[in-house]
């Protein structure tokens, strides 16, 4: 019966809401009677784990909510006025699929699932610390975003809403662009688990600074969990710009869109975390900015979701005219206002033990890449919100375009190339000049010689010449401590590929990643070529070396869910594409599909801007020439690759592990995993190596503590407050 996906929809976001509330509810008892109790006798243990099995729940209210929406869009149940609103029987299955996170309601069905099987992750986790407060504070936060993302599905977006009156037929299908190209059914979902997974360590950020244990031990313990969040956002950012370029027709990747520049705001400051949170574990500095990091790029999260989904925005990505804005923005402030009052009130115990003793150290290099990630941040964040505050005043409608952006961020983005190279060759505390000349030498040379090879080949342009030698002296950097890596590795009797293994050369391979995606940014922006020709069949024309014959239309190829109008293009005398427009049934103007052959040094992309009017007419045809856009893709699956690296324990951490496990009582010691994750929350082990309590400049090639580097004899003195106690 049709009711009855409605109703067990209702049923799994009911049950969601109710777990959520019931999982706090329970913790913070559990966590008071801890607090009355203190350390003796039950403490409130009982409590603490009943509220984590709260989170089993959650997860099977996501689950069953997801699962009936899916069964209410395959089987074109019409009486679910989301189905109605944004499926159609004729739309292939794949978009079918795709279409719960095609429109508001399904989307946040979608936030909820990923968000619920966060919770349930780290529940499993540290299944064996539930007992603790701080694991318990930290799930606490988690059931409390949950609950408000539920109460948004049984409130103003409620997706199971069942349609008044007479149950329509068939529906309109989701947008047209939304089921062009099948990057639609993975680009949103890989986004949102980058978008979701920074919840975790948000959630341990508040959980640390309830419980006064602002120590290093709780970044030991969300380390991975953070990189894994950073990961998937990076990927589906690359996913959507592949996306825009291969379904939108104008030839571009990156537009500064809005809400583009909301899911490249929480990766500004996710990886500026990244960066500074290695000071935090090697010397105790930077918890306030630590902290604040954390919370701006979860509040950056919420404030996204709110450009995207309340309607404030006309973009391509948004959905407009939702009822949910005021509710997100009320949740961005408190967010905001209770993390920093949290802040405030621990103020007296983020006293740093630790100094930067010299600019020219590790440590000087991350804090400058921080004021530089902090700077970028600010200013797409005020290009994206300033039309908006304007609007609200004054009631004018201003728009901020891609010159200001790019204006602003390019001088920006240099500076991050520069530190991307010089930081990882720095030791920590203090580096002499004569220890930078010889570990910059190669990097010099390589960055030299990129420029050189340019002008040579025809290049032109202060900025993108910049560009071009810095991102090879970066690449040359990063390279050399992944060889040296991978020399030490082989003479300790492992592989070269087990010594690139762990956080500092999985880092260094995700620094080559965004050279190339810098290097193609910066060429394909500067050195593009494009005209629209008019050509009759057999008629060719000529653009930065290319020649494109336009050889006439195919036969229209019509289907139940588009028809498509083909043109057929030859270029340089070689093989045919077939630019497109797509008809669909219910849209009012046509959907072009570019055709692009694709090439290491660059892509001709071909767009049908209008086909003919009677057969034999000529066709108006787009010929964009771009070079190296190619790498923009490649270097997206190296960043990936990179963090995959990151995220695996490092040789040095198995070895620590092996004999931790070998030395330590039952019960005690690592299990063979890396000890940033799997030390005890704001236990000793994780935090005394993070903190530096023995020697801190090793910087042994394949040291995995985040240096990377080459031998210093420094040493730090200063032992970490783990666990802020």
């Amino acid at each position: 019966m049709p009711e009855v996906n409605a109703a067990l929809g209702s049923a799994g976001v009911t049950l969601g809401f109710v777990a959520s509330v019931l999982g706090a509810l329970t913790l913070v008892a559990g966590l008071r009677q801890h607090h009355r109790t203190g350390r003796g006798g039950d403490g409130g243990r009982g409590m603490l784990w009943l509220g984590r099995s709260f989170a089993w729940l959650v997860l099977g209210g996501a689950v069953l909510a997801a699962v009936a929406m899916e069964i209410a869009l395959v089987t074109s149940d019409f009486s679910l006025q989301y189905v109605a609103d944004n499926a159609s029987r004729s739309t292939p299955l794949l978009y079918t699929i795709a279409s719960l996170w095609s429109a508001l309601e399904g989307s946040i069905i979608l936030w909820a699932l990923v968000l619920a099987g966060f919770l349930a992750a780290v529940v499993r986790r540290f299944a064996d610390q539930a007992g603790d407060p701080l694991v318990a504070w930290a799930t606490l936060t988690m059931f409390v975003v949950a609950a408000f993302f539920f109460g948004l599905m049984l409130g103003p977006a409620d997706p199971f809403t069942v349609v008044s009156g007479a149950i329509p037929a068939d529906g309109p299908g989701p947008n047209p662009l939304l089921q062009n190209h099948p990057l639609m059914a993975f680009h949103p979902p890989i986004l949102y688990l980058g978008y979701v997974g920074f919840t975790v360590p948000f959630a341990f950020a508040v959980a640390a600074l309830v419980t006064g244990r602002v120590g290093e031990g709780w970044l030991a313990a969300t380390r991975r969990w953070t990189l894994v969040a950073w990961g998937f956002l990076t990927t589906g950012i690359i996913l959507g710009s592949w996306w825009s370029y291969e379904v939108l027709g104008w030839g571009g990747f990156w537009a500064w869109d809005p809400v583009e520049n909301a899911s490249f705001l929480p990766w500004l400051t996710g990886t500026a975390y990244l960066h500074s949170v290695m000071i935090q574990q090697r010397r105790g500095m930077l918890r306030v900015w630590n902290l604040s990091l954390l919370i701006a790029t979860f509040s950056l999260t919420i404030l996204g979701t709110f450009l995207t989904r309340s309607g404030v925005l006309d973009s391509v990505h948004s959905f407009t005219e939702s009822p949910i804005g005021p509710a997100l923005l009320a949740f961005f402030g408190v967010t905001v206002v209770v993390s920093l009052g949290l802040i405030g009130w621990r103020g007296d115990r983020l006293r740093a033990p630790g100094r930067i003793d010299s600019p020219l150290s590790r440590e000087g290099a991350f804090l400058a890449n921080n004021v530089v990630f902090a700077a970028f941040a600010f200013v797409v964040l005020l290009g994206t919100v300033f039309p908006l505050l304007v609007e609200a005043v004054n009631d004018d409608r201003i728009s901020v375009g891609t010159p200001y952006f790019n204006r602003m961020t390019m001088p920006l983005g240099m500076v991050l190339l520069f530190l991307m190279a010089v930081a990882p060759v720095l030791p920590w505390r203090k580096a002499s000049g004569e220890l930078l000349r010889t570990r910059l030498q190669w990097p010099a040379w390589a960055g030299t010689g990129a420029v050189v090879v340019a002008v040579v080949s025809g290049a032109r342009g202060l900025a993108p010449l910049a560009a071009f030698g810095l991102g090879a002296f970066a690449a040359a950097a990063a390279l050399r401590q992944v060889v040296l890596a991978g020399r030490a590795s082989r003479r300790r009797g492992g592989s070269a590929l087990a010594g690139v293994v762990g956080r500092a050369n999985g880092g260094m391979i995700v620094h080559v990643g965004v050279v190339l995606v810098a290097v193609a940014f910066a060429a394909a922006s500067s050195y593009v070529a494009s005209d629209e020709v008019r050509l009759a069949p057999g008629e060719s024309a000529t653009l930065a070396g290319h020649t494109v014959t336009y050889l006439g239309m195919n036969e229209p190829n019509r289907t139940s869910q588009k028809t498509v109008f083909s043109a057929r293009v030859r270029i340089d005398g070689g093989q045919v594409y077939e630019p497109a427009l797509n008809q669909f049934p219910n849209a009012t103007q046509t959907i072009g599909t570019p055709s692009v052959r694709t090439g290491l040094t660059e892509d001709v992309y071909l767009t049908l801007v209008a086909g003919p009017e009677q057969p034999g007419d000529p066709a108006v045809i787009g010929v964009i020439v771009q070079p190296l856009v190619a790498w923009l893709w490649i270097g997206g699956a190296v960043m990936a690759l990179g963090t995959i690296l990151a995220a695996w324990p490092g040789e040095r951490r198995r070895r620590e592990a092996a004999t931790t496990d070998a030395e330590a009582p039952p019960g005690e010691g690592g299990d063979g995993d890396d000890d940033d994750d799997d030390a005890r929350v704001g236990g000793e082990p994780a935090g005394q190596r993070a903190g530096g309590t023995g020697p801190v400049g090793g910087d042994r090639p394949g040291d995995d503590s985040g240096d990377g580097g080459d031998a210093s004899p420094a040493t730090d003195p200063t032992p970490a407050t783990v666990g802020g106690r």
